[in-house]
């Protein structure tokens, strides 16, 4: 059969749409008709026919010899469906994505074909036999439509539904060529800022090597919030270096966005000689500055710090874990260690007549830190403004009755009762004095205000540390000064100044427990927002974003959190709206607040071991819904499924491997 002649109006569809990348169908078209007309069969791309189609779902029939000469056709490969005559249409594909084999009108007489043939053991089929046997279905799901945008012809677009259903004979399949699978996979992608994360992998099985390259725009990571989900050692970590690679590559020119990385392993910030990896630091070392809670000598890095004093409610927590590490389980140690403490901001939001207890045991907290040698700027400590009508700053004020028993009982009947503290050493010595009272004298009545006791629980606690009756008590601590500075929250300014400078900031919080690195992670994340937010207030956020990089997600914003006013759950509500973007990863979706997994825009998903999470997946993102089954199949690291936001379907890649290597002009910043 001699090819069709064009029409006009086909004349007018192609020189409309000669600029865009929907050409590529009528290049492809064109040359699959040539090679019908040719017979060259085994040349052509032809997949089978459709028999039955809707607006979600269609079964095609395919042949053997079909799939053989496009290379097979496995469960999650793209076809292409077209209409039979395409002349005088605007060019245009349905996007089918293969679901599963599905029976056939005749399956039925098939198997029983084959049964009759394998319990007579023929060898050889006969050529009618051997052409009936080799039909099949297919299930795909339709995913959408490509076609030239009708409001600019140059530009290619793409729906998640299809115009018009008509009878299934009137289409072809097709699975698609190179420049098809190109613009199936890169032709949403704006060309501006693209960044190459990967290779299209459609299958697990490695006998057809992955060549076609996965590009993603980095713009679509400015502001917003992406995930990493998959079980530890498949490579998410690799993909979150890739996303911080491409930020950097993308913002060369610019300095347009500052990265802050809470690396809780070390290997963003850190060289690893020993498999020949170098780090993202080390290839933008004038881009990257690190924070090192332990400082490393190979590695360029600024000490981090925690200012013991000024964040009493989350580092008395880090005192316990640390002392937990090193397995102090004395009773008096425990004791302290469950002491919760409130934060000094709290108190000041309190009523007057509530402030005096709740001062105290920052005192006692604060006498033992001086005690144990943690160095402090008392002057800055007063700024922190702890007032209360009655105790204050370094004084609890207790009452003349109790300071004079105490005093005399400890000192002897006729020791002199000193002024109340006005300094940390002054405030050490007259809680030593009322905790070996305490201890000595239980029940002395000056030990009662009204019908409470003056002390309770976390308060004798907190005493019977400072000077314990046997055992070393703040001695213990001393062997944690090091993680301690008396200007450690000015670190914040610095990082918040070089965020704004487009600078990446690495947190190496290798080695640190986790309420070391919820601290800084939450104390940070709160300091970011706030700044953000008053950029935001003050018109001055111009073009400017921050990207916030997490790992082991769920220690930071988990699944029953019921606090809707926390800085991570601000982050999914408000964060575009203040160019504050995340990226997060873990092992599973169904262990991150909800509030979170629903404005997540940006997904990579590694392997899951559970339907349960799958299930949680694409009840979050129906974009997954139809490939829960090669999730759950396939563990080869750095074999993920893809979803942003310029991508409207799920794309399955193989991420390639992140190498640290400098944009060019880079150096130059």
């Amino acid at each position: 059969m001699a090819p069709s002649s064009p029409t006009l109006q086909s004349l007018v569809n192609t020189a409309t749409t000669q600029d865009n990348p929907i050409d590529a169908l009528r290049v492809f078209l064109e040359n699959e008709e040539r090679l019908e007309t040719a017979k060259e069969i085994t040349k052509m791309r032809f997949a089978g026919y459709v028999l039955e189609l809707g607006y979600d779902a269609a079964k095609i029939i395919t042949s053997d010899p079909y799939k053989i000469a496009v290379g097979g056709i496995p469960r999650g490969s793209f076809l292409i469906m077209t209409p039979n005559n395409p002349k005088g249409l605007p060019p245009h594909f349905t996007l089918l994505r293969v679901t599963g084999v599905s029976p056939t009108p005749l399956s039925t007489q098939v198997q029983q074909t084959y049964f009759e043939l394998h319990k007579k053991s023929m060898p050889e089929l006969d050529v009618w036999t051997q052409s009936e046997l080799q039909w099949g279905a297919l299930d795909c799901a339709v995913l959408g439509m490509f076609y030239a945008d009708p409001t600019d012809t140059r530009r290619l677009a793409f729906s998640g539904d299809v115009n018009n259903v008509v009878s299934a004979h009137r289409y072809k399949v097709f699975a698609p060529d190179e420049p098809l699978l190109r613009l199936i996979v890169n032709g949403t992608v704006k060309p501006e800022d693209q960044y190459e994360i990967g290779t299209l992998r459609t299958m697990e099985c490695g006998l057809t090597p992955a060549a076609m390259p996965v590009q993603i725009w980095m713009r679509d990571f400015k502001g917003y919030r992406t995930a990493m989900f998959g079980k530890t050692r498949l490579g998410k970590s690799n993909v979150v270096k890739l996303i911080a690679q491409g930020i950097l590559d993308a913002t060369v020119d610019d300095n347009s966005v500052g990265q802050l990385i809470f690396d809780i392993n070390g290997e963003y910030a850190n060289d690893n000689p020993q498999d020949g990896n170098a780090s993202l630091r080390s290839a933008h070392a004038v881009r990257c500055q690190v924070y090192a809670l332990t400082q490393r000598p190979e590695t360029p890095s600024k000490a981090l710090r925690l200012n013991f004093y000024e964040q009493p409610e989350s580092c008395i927590e880090i005192l316990a874990s640390l002392l937990q590490q090193d397995n102090k389980t004395s009773n008096y140690i425990r004791s302290f260690a469950g002491v919760k403490l409130p934060s000094i901001e709290s108190i000041g939001a309190l009523p007057d007549g509530e402030k005096t207890r709740p001062i105290r045991k920052i005192q006692m907290y604060w006498a033992i830190l001086n005690k144990a040698g943690f160095g402090t700027d008392e002057k800055r400590l007063r700024g922190l403004g702890l007032l209360s009508p009655n105790a204050k700053h370094f004084s609890p004020h207790f009452n003349a009755a109790l300071r004079t028993a105490a005093y005399q009982a400890v000192r002897g009947p006729q020791a002199q009762v000193p002024d109340h503290p006005a300094g940390l050493d002054e405030l050490v010595t007259e809680l030593e004095v009322m905790a070996q009272f305490r201890r000595e004298d239980s029940n002395n009545a000056t030990l009662m205000s009204g019908n409470k006791p003056m002390f309770d629980a976390d308060d004798a606690a907190l005493l019977e540390f400072l000077n314990p009756a046997s055992g070393s008590g703040p001695v213990l601590l001393r062997a944690y000064k090091e993680y301690h500075s008396s200007q450690a929250s000015d670190f914040i300014t610095e990082i918040l100044a070089l965020l704004d400078g487009g600078k990446t900031v690495i947190l190496d919080l290798g080695n640190a427990t986790d309420e070391i690195r919820r601290y800084f992670s939450d104390m940070l994340s709160r300091a970011v927002f706030i700044h953000q937010e008053r950029k935001f207030v003050g018109n001055r956020l111009g073009q400017h974003f921050i990207q916030l990089t997490f790992e082991e997600a769920h220690n930071l914003f988990p699944v029953d959190d019921k606090d809707f006013t926390g800085v991570y759950v601000r982050f999914a509500k408000e964060g575009a709206k203040f160019h504050i973007g995340m990226v997060y990863s873990t092992q599973s979706p169904s262990t991150i607040n909800k509030e979170l997994l629903a404005q997540t825009e940006n997904f990579f998903i590694g392997h899951l071991s559970s339907q349960d999470e799958t299930k949680a997946l694409s009840r979050v993102q129906v974009a997954f819904a139809g490939i829960e089954e090669d999730i759950l199949r396939a563990r080869t690291p750095g074999y993920i499924r893809m979803l942003t936001q310029s991508h409207r379907f799920v794309i399955p890649m193989q991420a390639k491997l992140f190498t640290a290597q400098a944009a060019s002009g880079a150096a130059k910043k």
